[in-house]
């Protein structure tokens, strides 16, 4: 019977995934079939913690995301939970050897957002790196299927990638993060005053570690590279609109890419990868 819980597990991880994320979705469908269940598995931990934190207005926040730190390490320690979101991720920690200070250092970046509002250079690059950067980590785990070797080799790129696509994250959420959670994240900029001087130095550093990123992607198995591809063609095309648009815009506006435009540019993509063009 435990066969099934675990099913029901992964199912879970991958619902919640698909509602919360089309893009990821779309992309995780583009990797190799065995891949799916441990990066659902992943998706579905990182946004249940971030949605405690962005979302339970009407909660304890500190009490909850207390709980469910203390239910993933009881979760890693007995290899069940009766959380199915904990019980998928365990199976993916253990199953990846994905180390357990990536997840302390992700945990502890969602511990910064119950409390910060504003963040100096070192508080934001800590920030980064719990947040996003070992989530780019824990896939690439997954990715290389226990390749330390190639693992050592790559991960300088796949923290720069996560590192890009949270950047972009808040530029897309600027509106909300200021006006509805009072945060600001970016170091040194005051968003009352937030101009295209202020938004182009951010977009410099966001196309550096793009850059660096899309060499690593290069690099990734076959099997692989195409859904991290595709994430990051979607980042990039919604990076180039961010590009495109004034910043008191940015400022009052979240930026989207349309569904339908997704599907256009995916196709597209596809057709890249399988001509070798990326």
């Amino acid at each position: 019977m435990k066969n099934h819980f675990d099913e029901i597990s992964h199912e879970m991880s991958a619902m919640t995934t698909k509602r919360y994320s089309t893009s990821f979705s779309l992309g995780i469908s583009f990797l190799a079939k065995d891949l799916h269940k441990p990066i659902y598995a992943i998706y579905g931990f990182v946004r249940f913690a971030d949605e405690i934190v962005d979302s339970f207005h009407d909660y304890n926040k500190n009490e909850l995301l207390a709980d469910f730190k203390r239910q993933t390490y009881d979760a890693l320690e007995k290899k069940i939970s009766l959380n199915p979101i904990l019980n998928s991720f365990q199976w993916a920690v253990h199953e990846y050897r994905i180390p357990v200070e990536l997840i302390d250092t992700f945990l502890n970046s969602m511990e910064m957002d119950l409390d910060k509002k504003a963040y100096d250079q070192s508080k934001y690059e800590a920030y980064i790196l719990g947040s996003a950067e070992v989530v780019g980590l824990m896939c690439l785990k997954v990715f290389l299927r226990g390749d330390e070797k190639e693992y050592e080799h790559l991960k300088i790129p796949a923290m720069r990638l996560g590192s890009a696509f949270q950047k972009i994250n808040f530029l897309r959420d600027l509106r909300a993060d200021f006006h509805e959670l009072g945060r600001t994240y970016f170091p040194g900029v005051n968003l009352e005053d937030f101009n295209t001087k202020v938004k182009k130095e951010i977009e410099a550093d966001i196309a550096k570690d793009f850059h660096d990123g899309y060499l690593g992607i290069k690099q990734l198995p076959k099997d692989a590279r195409f859904g991290v591809y595709m994430a990051y063609i979607y980042y990039y095309k919604l990076f180039r609109k961010i590009q495109g648009t004034d910043a008191k815009i940015i400022l009052n506006e979240r930026i989207r890419i349309p569904d339908n435009k997704k599907y256009r540019l995916f196709l597209t993509s596809y057709v890249r990868h399988n001509l070798n063009l990326i």
